[in-house]
């Protein structure tokens, strides 16, 4: 009887099992026997093992021994109850020294030689006959296959529980395949650059069948269809490097990355399916596997993909691993749409309507079965990934060599961050999480967008570890949060969800924009974040809402503008997130945030002793912990003394008056609201929104899997979360900022010493400029008296005044010239 696919996967499954140390040799050839039967396992055995004789012959060696010895035995057996069987037929009497338990056969092999040669024409076996031969050999092994599975029981009650640190310990082997061996898998990598709990990976291994990991780039598809700027130069660098450290990683067990352009291949827009049905006509390959991106346009992307594979008769699957939560699969039944847009409503929803449950992590594999040719490929520089331009001199333009500097780009890498995060930043992430100058962040988000880190395994982990802060968590839910709006707004990077808040008066003034971009605005705070995005891709985020604050609430520049930069210059740029965040803190997303940060007074929470601006901002390194923040206040005397000359080592603050420009903000808003008042809920004073299809079928309970269809020319709006002082602003559009009860600028720590200490610092130096020139103006006229006199010159002092050692003393200057005695 032949051997089914799904029996030749299990023990395919079990050899990967023998492979990296996990079951015995012998159990595995138990479980062959269990499964596939006594003769599949005979005729099939030594192919399946074959893959092993070059990659790892100490194994194949052991598992071929076991293999003849069984069947050497099972021959005897059944060779000497054929002998008997036929010494019975012949009337031939047995002798009881002619076999004894353990004897030699080779006399009963003789007679029965003889009596072959006798009766050669006659002597055949009736089935009955057949049927005696053949019952001691079935009861032998079934008792032989009953033992083996006893022992694989045992064997698999000894196994470890913690499968990840084994297999870390094991060698690494690759599997070549045959020309015979079944047909490739091809694994299609995107955003998912990992071994460790590789959903599509392990299910490839599952097969039991070559895979060919593929990477296919195609820029125009990343892009989708409006302004997204998906891979933004910092980004694409990181892939780069990404990929380069995940071919290593391939290598190490024994498999490689094969890369496709799509662009040098000169096919059409869309052309990842080309470039898929390309590689399937040259591989023979039969499955195509990948892990599930979320963007609309992807998502649509893939969709088409999986569709038009199978129609060619391809099996394709998309698994779930890049969020915690399919964003497709979040519904608002049983919650409702109010506080649509933060974090707890979108919690509360997951919790209602939970999906498939999160399992644990996947262990990463030690080996992959390899092909028996690979397909064509290009180099990973081909891609353009890490193209840098050159100067007219014909010269290169490093300007990635700081973000090398500052991140390990592999998934090792991502992990050794995880553990350090987890023995020492994690203590300090719930309450000071905000701090610029003090690495009380993970730092993952650059892995957790590349997949090179699963959240699934984060999540693990973090839960795992002693300290569990919620608020670390809740990132995840936030992460999730901003693919869910995606999905429901797919023009959420490059259109204002609230219709009055596209005609807000934006600010046309591009050198303000490129001042801040550049890290030149004059605000030292401000500088030194977007200096540190610019050299390292990365800040934390309270200081992206600080640049996001200040750029919208004082610059009055559009919030496109910062997401568009922020795409470019951040190794982590993710379109839903920052999206999300740039809408929000552009006063038009789904959450109002409730706060607006100062551009000086924040520095109070996040650096209040000046090291993070020391850092980036070298030339203010010198000014007090008090005035670095504000050092427009700062005396003469200490520009001075630290060498700070506004406009020449430090620039002019490029806007002056904040309370100013903060009014003139709220007042912005105000106006477009009172002009478009249908958007405003008459009740409440909220915000009303468009609300999306799928939000409507949920809310009227139709299904778009029962056909449920909107209503043409139906419109619904919702209210959303509204900050309290646009509210009181629009009773009175003419008040200041400042009048507002509800102002929404948050200060930071500001303590009334800081201001004391300027007040001091001012007035003493004051005093010492009077004073000084006072003493001058006096030497003047007492050396013009002298020379209209003809009086000589004074005298010089024979010393200068100097400082003792020790300026605590009762009497720290010493007058020039006095000897002074101790006794």
């Amino acid at each position: 009887m032949p051997t089914s696919g799904e029996d030749a996967a299990v023990v395919r499954k079990h050899l990967r099992e023998v492979l990296v140390g996990r079951e015995d040799p012998e159990v595995f050839f138990a479980m062959c026997l269990s499964i596939l039967g006594h003769q599949e396992t005979r005729l099939q055995f030594l192919p399946i093992i074959q893959p092993l004789s070059s990659g790892n012959r100490s194994l194949h060696s052991a598992l071929a021994s076991i293999y003849q010895e069984y069947f050497t035995q099972v021959d005897d057996e059944l060779e000497l109850a054929l002998n008997l069987s036929r010494l019975e037929i012949q009337g031939t009497p047995l002798q009881k020294h002619e076999v004894t338990n353990g004897g030699d056969t080779k006399e009963v092999g003789e007679a029965c030689k003889s009596r072959e040669t006798e009766h050669q024409k006659g002597a055949q076996l009736n089935v009955s006959d057949v049927t005696l031969m053949v019952s001691p050999m079935k009861n032998m092994m079934e008792n032989s296959t009953k033992v083996l599975e006893e022992k694989v029981l045992h064997q698999k009650a000894k196994r470890s529980k913690n499968r990840r640190q084994k297999a870390a310990a094991q060698q690494i082997v690759g599997l070549p395949c045959s020309p015979s061996a079944m047909p490739p898998v091809l694994l299609w990598f995107r955003r998912d650059l990992r071994l460790c709990d590789n959903p599509a990976l392990i299910s490839s291994l599952e097969m039991g069948a070559p895979v060919i990991p593929v990477f296919i780039w195609s820029p125009e598809e990343e892009e989708g269809p409006g302004i997204t700027v998906a891979m933004g130069g910092a980004c694409k660098y990181w892939l780069h490097q990404a990929l380069a450290s995940f071919c290593s990683s391939l290598e190490c067990i024994g498999s490689r990355l094969i890369f496709r352009d799509t662009n040098r291949e000169g096919n059409h827009i869309g052309s990842t399916l080309y470039t898929l049905k390309e590689l399937v006509m040259e591989t023979g390959a039969r499955t195509v596997l990948a892990n599930g991106l979320y963007e609309p346009w992807l998502k649509e992307r893939d969709d088409m993909v999986v569709s038009a594979l199978q129609k060619d008769g391809i099996d394709c699957k998309i698994f779930h691993s890049y969020c915690i939560r399919d964003p497709y699969s979040v519904s608002t039944e049983g919650v409702g749409l109010r506080g649509i847009g933060s974090v707890s409503h979108f919690m509360s929803c997951c919790r209602q309507n939970p999906g498939s449950a999160l399992g644990t992590p996947l262990d990463p594999p030690v080996s992959l079965p390899v092909p028996y040719r690979w397909p064509l490929d290009v180099t990973l520089d081909k891609l353009g990934l890490a193209r840098m331009p050159r100067r007219k001199d014909g010269t290169t333009i490093d300007w990635a060599a700081n973000i090398r500097k500052a991140w390990d780009f592999s998934e090792e890498g991502a992990h050794a961050r995880l553990e350090a995060f987890l023995h020492d930043g994690v203590y300090r992430y719930e309450k000071e999480s905000g701090r610029a100058d003090a690495p009380n962040t993970s730092s993952l988000s650059p892995y957790l967008h590349f997949g090179q880190l699963s959240p699934r395994w984060l999540l693990w982990d973090a839960k795992g570890a002693r300290c569990r802060p919620p608020k670390f968590q809740r990132k995840l839910a936030w992460r999730d949060l901003a693919y869910w709006q995606l999905t429901l707004f797919p023009d959420l990077p490059w259109e204002s969800l609230r219709p009055p808040y596209k005609a807000l008066r934006w600010s046309s003034n591009r050198g303000h924009l490129k001042a801040w971009q550049r890290g030149r605005t004059g605000y030292p705070l401000v500088d030194a974040a977007m200096r540190q995005l610019w050299l390292t891709g990365w800040m934390n985020n309270y200081m992206r809402h600080i640049v996001a604050s200040f750029l919208i609430a004082y610059l009055h520049q559009p919030w496109q503008e910062g997401y568009r930069w922020f795409q470019d210059t951040l190794v982590d740029a993710d379109v839903a997130i920052d999206a999300m965040m740039w809408q929000n803190g552009g006063m038009c997303g789904l959450d109002h945030w409730n706060f607006v940060m100062h551009p000086v007074d924040a520095a109070m929470t996040c650096d209040p002793y000046g090291s993070y601006v020391r850092l980036w901002c070298p030339e203010l390194a010198d000014l007090p912990d008090d005035l670095i923040h504000k050092p427009w206040k700062c005396p003469a005397s200490i520009l001075r003394r630290a060498g700070v000359v506004f406009g020449q080592t430090y620039p002019e603050r490029i806007v002056t008056d904040l309370e100013e420009r903060r009014s003139q903000s709220l007042q912005d808003v105000t106006l477009v609201r009172s002009q478009h008042r249908q958007y405003v809920d008459k009740r409440t004073g909220c915000d009303l929104v468009p609300m999306p299809p799928r939000l409507i079928s949920e809310a009227l309970g139709l299904s778009h899997d029962a056909g449920g269809v909107v209503p043409a020319g139906k419109r619904f709006l919702l209210p959303v979360i509204t900050r309290m002082e646009f509210k009181y602003q629009l009773e009175d559009p003419d008040a200041v900022a400042a009048a507002n009860p509800y102002n929404a600028v948050l200060k930071g720590y500001v303590g009334r010493k800081r201001d004391e200490t300027i007040a001091f610092l001012n007035e003493r130096d004051f005093t010492a400029s009077v004073l000084h020139e006072g003493a001058q103006r006096k030497e003047r006229l007492e050396s013009d008296y002298r020379r209209m006199e003809g009086l000589p010159r004074p005298l010089a002092p024979r010393g200068r005044a100097r400082r003792t050692p020790n300026a605590k003393e009762r009497f720290s200057i010493v007058p020039g010239g006095t000897v002074t005695t101790s006794r």
